[in-house]
């Protein structure tokens, strides 16, 4: 088996690349590329790439993820995440490799009352959302597809909200955090181990895949305050009053971003730990890494 992974130095690829090893993979057999290496938007490009490499797997995690950027240079991201998706996908039916492909809460309007499933109806309000779903329809005219919806990523290889508040940790004894977006931090470890399981099954769909745990932005503020021993009073803001206080332009979000996980377990994949476990082995991680 042959793997070729998209957006190595992001969050998840990074992580993919690291699995994969961890299960023997020989390095020979991964080929993990960035828009240096390979820039998606070029159809010319990707098709020589692939074709040459003739991956069965392809990890797709290149992205345009910045959500606020996304209003302002909506060309761009529909470029990267339906443009350059359809390329990969077109490439990707050539070689009659499986794609992965990661997607996001940002596709449905977080109204819903309770938890999302993956045949509830999406209705994207952002740029980002929209691009992201447009990318999903390109995945599915391949039928050996994984589709992962997945949200509040956090890892070692990249910027992420857990990074952000230990940051501002340094120089704040209180933050204002938002606790009326609410949803369900994803680690990009654990994350990783799911989508390489799901590889060596014909288990083809689109699943909710994030930590096992539900939270708001300022709980889950708290716990990585508590976990890391760092002295700060979180202020929990509604996001109205949040984009008051900063004077703000954002992106919509949503504001219910929980997610079932039942079908992810009815098809045999083991469901993710908990949030807060996770963010105690990525204290390890990020204390391993600074040394």
């Amino acid at each position: 088996m042959k793997y070729l992974i998209t957006g190595y130095k992001g969050q998840l690829g990074y992580d993919i690349k690291r699995e994969l090893l961890k299960r023997n993979i020989k390095e020979t057999d991964i080929l993990a590329v960035d828009k240096e290496e390979m820039d998606i938007t070029n159809e010319k490009e990707v098709n020589k790439i692939i074709s040459t490499f003739h991956p069965d797997v392809i990890f797709h995690c290149a992205a345009f993820t910045a959500v606020d950027k996304a209003e302002e240079m909506g060309d761009s991201a529909y470029n990267i995440n339906v443009i350059g998706t359809k390329n990969i996908v077109n490439a990707s039916l050539k070689e009659n490799a499986v794609i992965v492909y990661m997607s996001t809460d940002y596709i449905f309007d977080g109204t819903k009352d309770g938890y999302y499933t993956e045949t509830d109806k999406v209705n994207p309000k952002s740029v980002y959302g929209k691009t992201k779903y447009l990318g999903e329809e390109e995945v599915r005219r391949n039928k050996k597809h994984f589709i992962t919806r997945i949200s509040w990523v956090f890892g070692i290889n990249g910027n992420n909200f857990v990074k952000t508040m230990l940051k501002l940790s340094e120089t704040n004894k209180t933050l204002n955090v938002v606790n009326d977006q609410i949803g369900s931090p994803t680690y990009t470890v654990d994350l990783a181990k799911v989508l390489v399981d799901m590889v060596n099954t014909d288990k083809y769909g689109t699943y909710n895949v994030t930590n096992e745990g539900i939270c708001s932005w300022a709980l889950f503020a708290k716990t990585i305050f508590n976990i890391f021993n760092k002295e700060v009073e979180v202020n929990e803001v509604s996001t109205l009053e949040y984009l008051d206080i900063t004077k703000k332009s954002q992106a919509y979000r949503p504001k219910n971003s929980k997610f079932s996980k039942d079908k992810l377990e009815k098809n045999g994949f083991t469901r993710l730990p908990s949030f807060e476990d996770a963010l105690k082995r990525y204290k390890i991680e990020l204390t391993k890494d600074s040394k």
